[in-house]
């Protein structure tokens, strides 16, 4: 899959998500407001703002969220080397390097844009992995950085969110106001938009990140020019993180990570921010094979 064919695929998804909002502004403002386009600003006003918020402060409240502590080449000197070796192999701005205090072997990258990124690995990656796994990694992250895909979720972010609060308003709205407006037909309309359009926006979400994970791994493998080093780490990180699932954090920040961290049943794989290990891998494989990077 090319860079081109994954932008692509997200910016229909960013439709699909605008579409979901219009529809939900279109119902918000047609009943209580008499005019749809009223409607649908307001509540993307709203959801952007709360997200533009969070998109330049995110970075610092994800490193507090997880006891990140950044550090310097003297204290980590092996991972230290390893991203400044990336970063020049890729033409990037050395990022912020930072450790976390847990035993899951796991790493991730946040920043607005190259010039203000974090890239995070915690104490058990740097055990576990050898240096050419460890670079596999450090260059999936540093393509994310690259991709500028804090933005791209920020974005997606904020279309889910504001699809979320106008259903639950509309909801509500029709339960409790309304007015003259306020009929059996509206009332069934807004359950039913309450309940499958923030479900439709999340599932759209959770597509745009499992996208931005196929392309970071195809672009840290031709970063570096080595795919089984990046696949030979994601199957240990899968297995290990099976075992042994990270209990600190939030869940709502696992598309963060190169493997998912935490793990469950049931719906969980439905709403998975990280598409399949084994498509994952099986496209390193195929990129080795034609020696494609």
């Amino acid at each position: 899959m090319g860079a081109v064919d994954a932008n692509a695929r997200v910016l229909l998804i960013f439709a699909a998500l605008t579409g979901l909002f219009v529809a939900i502004g279109w119902a918000v403002g047609s009943v209580f407001l008499g005019d749809w386009v009223t409607g649908a600003v307001f509540f993307l006003l709203i959801a952007g703002l709360m997200n533009f918020i969070s998109y330049f402060f995110s970075s610092k409240i994800v490193l507090m969220s997880y006891r990140a502590k950044p550090v310097t080449e003297a204290e980590a000197p092996r991972l230290y080397k390893i991203v400044r070796q990336v970063s020049q192999t890729a033409g990037m701005p050395m990022p912020q390097v930072a450790i976390v205090p847990s035993q899951t072997p796991n790493a991730f990258a946040t920043g607005r844009n190259p010039k203000n990124a974090t890239v995070a690995a915690t104490e058990g990656l740097l055990r576990l992995l050898t240096d050419d796994e460890l670079t596999g990694v450090i260059a999936h992250e540093m393509a994310h950085v690259k991709d500028r895909d804090i933005l791209v979720m920020s974005v997606a972010a904020t279309l889910a969110g504001a699809i979320s609060f106008a259903a639950r308003s509309f909801f509500w709205g029709s339960m409790f106001g309304g007015g003259g407006n306020r009929d059996n037909g509206t009332v069934i309309i807004a359950i039913v938009a309450a309940i499958t359009a923030p479900i439709a926006a999340l599932l759209l979400q959770m597509a745009v990140s499992r996208s931005r994970e196929y392309l970071a791994d195809q672009e840290g493998a031709e970063m570096i020019g080595r795919p089984m080093a990046l696949a030979n780490a994601l199957r240990k990180l899968d297995g290990y993180n099976k075992q042994m699932p990270m209990r600190m954090g939030n869940p709502t920040s696992s598309s963060l990570w190169i493997v998912n961290p935490f793990r469950g049943g049931g719906l969980v794989t439905l709403f998975s921010t990280h598409p399949p290990m084994e498509e994952r891998l099986r496209r390193l494989e195929e990129m080795a094979g034609r020696g494609r990077f």
